[in-house]
């Protein structure tokens, strides 16, 4: 989505184009950038989250063109490097500016190491060694940053970022800036278009949504970024406890299907001999509810699912009620539980559906 565009330059950090930038000097030891959302937390700058980003996360043109540009004796002209998008994503109208703090976090520690230096030496064989010499000490002393805060909105032709120091310097820092800029702002923007249409203004309580997405994320990192920055564009939560512990996002957890198939019937309960905050009639009770409902046809095996999460987390009962049927078994075992919850003060939060049949079927249909 995002690409960049290189004019060579001596404009200052006053520079047209970016409404409200924020100034980086990349040389200073106590380097400091918070997010722009007033609700959203991020830590202070340091390292980059991933192991992954490092100086040889880029394609080897770059690393070519900067031998080129060496040889020329052009790496120390001063350049601009301005990364912006033609287009918003999902044919919106705006776009949410992310990465700008894991960017910042990659600047802040970019350089090569020796073993890295040492595989470059083997992948360009007739390089003259004084280049790797010169790679061996770049760093981002000379580079000035201008900025989105994370978080804010930008539009088509706006600059996300703008880097401008040596032309070399840039070059090389210019795909894993993208890299770390191009997903982000996807899924923030993703989840700002769905916290937008979830809000209404005649709800008089926020829908509470949940970024579940890890089992089908584009590896570990995917995951940790899809969770990481939904939250930044919205969403209230993330199932991944990874992302919880490291950025501080708030967890949320059901059940599966699998542990509604674990149970095959009621007689899975007996060996629940403490029902904790609920108290010993709650079973009881529970079937009372089922036989007061007309419910008896309902999977057994199901209902004693229900109940037995329900004893392990009687303030967050979030049913999935689509394993077997989800109007005549589901639903009505929910209710059951839901019900003698209710007697005894708490809550249940509602059901959940996943099995790729729509939810407005079942709303229209009586679900509701």
């Amino acid at each position: 989505m995002v690409s960049t565009v290189f004019t060579p330059s001596s404009r200052g950090g006053d520079s047209a184009g970016l409404p409200s930038p924020r100034d980086i000097d990349c040389s200073s030891s106590s380097l400091r950038f918070r997010s722009g959302c007033s609700d959203k937390i991020f830590d202070e700058i340091g390292t980059v989250h991933s192991s992954a980003v490092d100086g040889l996360l880029t394609d080897f043109y770059q690393i070519t063109m900067a031998y080129a540009y060496w040889k020329a004796g052009k790496h120390e002209e001063t350049a601009v490097f301005d990364a912006y998008f033609r287009k918003c994503p999902f044919k919106g109208e705006y776009t949410i500016c992310a990465g700008i703090n894991e960017v910042v976090r990659f600047l802040n520690t970019f350089g090569y190491t020796p073993n890295q230096i040492q595989y470059l030496k083997k992948q360009m064989p007739t390089a003259e060694p004084e280049f790797f010499d010169f790679l061996e000490q770049l760093d981002c002393r000379d580079l000035t940053v201008h900025g989105m805060r994370e978080g804010e909105i930008v539009f088509p032709s706006q600059p996300l970022l703008r880097l401008e120091g040596p032309l070399i310097l840039c070059q090389l820092l210019e795909t894993t800036v993208l890299n770390l800029l191009n997903y982000p702002s996807l899924i923030a923007t993703n989840a700002a278009r769905y916290r937008q249409a979830a809000t209404s203004s005649r709800e008089k309580k926020k829908p509470t949504l949940i970024e579940m997405g890890t089992r089908r994320a584009q590896g570990p990192d995917g995951a940790l970024s899809a969770a990481r920055y939904s939250y930044l564009g919205g969403f209230d939560a993330t199932s991944c406890v990874k992302a919880g512990h490291v950025f501080g996002i708030p967890i949320k957890g059901t059940h599966a299907h699998a542990f509604v198939t674990s149970f095959s019937g009621l007689d899975n309960l007996k060996k629940m001999t403490n029902c904790g905050q609920l108290g010993p009639k709650f079973v009881s009770d529970v079937l009372e509810y089922r036989l007061r409902t007309g419910a008896m046809a309902t999977n057994d095996g199901e209902l004693a699912a229900f109940i037995s999460y329900a004893i392990s987390f009687p303030k967050s009962l979030l049913a999935l009620v689509d394993t077997y049927d989800t109007l005549y078994s589901g639903v009505p075992n929910f209710l059951c539980v839901a019900l003698a919850l209710l007697d005894r003060g708490f809550t249940p939060v509602g059901v959940r559906l996943d099995s790729g049949q729509r939810s407005e079927e079942y709303v229209s249909g009586g679900g509701k």
